[in-house]
Parts: structure tokens; sequence; C-alpha cells
């Protein structure tokens, strides 16, 4: 029987730190945070409980509405653009024998750069005389105004986000791909199948469940925007890249409605919760 409970134990011994970890600035914020969306709390510390007011007004708040508009055209945009960066890099990667390493680095280069230096970089490449209007120039396209039009912003921004957050994502499924036993690829080759047919017959079916974790992982990543857009557009023009977090950021620290603040969070968890739960549902059923 001691020898039967020891392992157990032990497991727990080792995970504690961590779940310690997780309860603290998990678990507990977010339990703060329903519990806060149902007060008044304001900059001053005081508060009175109001209940599912603060849920209604969010209802009726048009500023809502067009954030969570805004937020689901990013992410339609965002999540497909990265993944399909991550996946051509990752298998162009695993293709490369002489330095990939060094490849490999400069690749992963753009997600360890600040987000805020990244986004003054490609606030200067959109503007009228930055770097793609003077190629467009060279063309006689005439200049395009990235982030003063309202239909242009949104995928702007997704290419900036892609461009620093794919290196990430490309190293999750390079992995994926080195766990492929080159037996497989070598006898599909063997039997006369060609590259396309070897990437959709092999490659792609053993890479689903890392091209699951990356689907979640950057849907959720899509949701939580700010950095890009705070640097670049503050939420404009016209809000057309006001976002859910952009909107919980001006709630919370620029008028100083805490509690109003919490339940835009309390909305956006429920919202990426959901979304996780339909991708689980009929994407990665199988693969978890």
């Amino acid at each position: 029987m001691r020898h039967r409970l020891r392992d157990p134990v032990t497991g727990l011994l080792f995970v504690l730190p961590m779940l310690v970890l997780f309860l603290i600035f998990r678990i507990f914020p977010t339990l703060g945070a329903a519990g806060m969306s149902l007060t008044n709390w304001n900059i001053g510390g005081e508060w009175s409980f109001i209940g599912a007011d603060n849920y209604t007004r969010l209802v009726n708040d048009p500023n809502f509405w067009s954030s969570l508009r805004a937020t689901m055209v990013y992410t339609v945009i965002y999540v497909p653009l990265v993944m399909a960066v991550s996946l051509g890099t990752a298998l162009l990667l695993n293709s490369i024998v002489f330095l990939r390493g060094l490849f490999r680095g400069m690749l992963f280069l753009p997600y360890v750069t600040s987000f805020v230096f990244a986004g003054i970089i490609w606030r200067w490449i959109y503007e009228f005389d930055g770097l793609i209007n003077g190629v467009l120039a060279k063309l006689d396209l005439g200049p395009v105004a990235f982030m003063e039009r309202a239909e242009l912003v949104l995928p702007a921004l997704a290419l900036v986000s892609c461009w620093k957050g794919f290196g990430y994502s490309m190293l999750i499924l390079l992995a994926g791909l080195k766990a492929i036993p080159g037996s497989y690829l070598e006898a599909a080759k063997v039997d006369g199948a060609g590259p396309w047919q070897r990437f959709r017959g092999i490659t792609l079916p053993l890479l689903k469940p890392a091209l699951f974790f990356v689907l979640v992982i950057e849907t959720i990543a899509s949701f939580q925007v700010f950095d890009t857009i705070y640097v670049m557009t503050g939420g404009g023009p016209a809000k057309a890249s006001y976002t859910l977090i952009y909107g919980i950021f001006e709630r919370g620290f620029r008028f100083w409605e805490f509690g109003y603040a919490a339940t835009w969070g309390m909305v956006l968890f429920a919202v990426v919760l959901v979304v996780s739960l339909i991708q689980r549902r009929f994407v990665g059923k199988e693969n978890t």
C-alpha cells in the first residue's frame, strides 16, 4: 500500500509549485474578475454590488459590438495567415540541410523582438513615404493609406502580427515534422508518390495534433491582440481596429471603470472558451 501511494504523492509534489502558480496567477484572478464584474468598482477603491447591471449595459453598448466585430474580422484574417506562414517555413526548414540552425534563428528573431519596436518599424513601412508605398510608386500604383483606411487597417495589422508571431508556431510544427518517421516518406517515394502526394497522404495527417495545437494558441492570441494596435493605430481609424482587449484597456485605464472593464473581460473569456470548444469539437477531436 505504501509503495502504491508513493508514486502519486511524488508526482503531486513535482507539479505542486506549478499548480500553486497557476492558482495564484490564473484561477484566482479569473474568479476575482468575475466578482468585480458584478460591482461598480472605480479607481478610488469604492464599490457596491450592482448585480447584472454591467452586463445589461454591455449588451446595449455599441462600442462592445463594434469591438467584437473587429476582433472577429481580425481573427479570420490572422489565424489562416499565420498558420500558412508557419507551416510553409517549417516545411522549408525541414528540407534544408546546410545552415539549418542559422536560418531557424533568423526566422525566429521577429518573435523575440519588442512589439513596440516592431510596431514603430511597420508604422513607417506603411506610411505614404514608407517602403511599401515606395515600391508601389515605382509601379505607378500610387500611395495607399494602409493605416487610414478602415477596410485595410485590420489586414495590415494582421500582417504585422503574423510577421512578429509566426516563429513560435513554426518551431512547434517543425518539431512535429521531425517526429514523422522518415521511413514512411521514403516508402511512399519508392512507391512513386510525388511531393504533394507525400504531403497530403503522410505529412499532413501525422502533423494534425501539432496543427490543432497551433490553431488553438493562435486563435487565442488573435483575441488578445493589443500591443500592435496600441502602438500603430490606437483603435482607429474610426474605431476600425477597436478590438475587445483595447476596449478593456480603455474602460479600465482611461475611464477607470474597473467593474465594467471586468465585464468585458469575462465576455471575452466566454467567447474564447466557446471558440476553443468549437475547434475541439470539429477539428481536434481525433487529435487530442
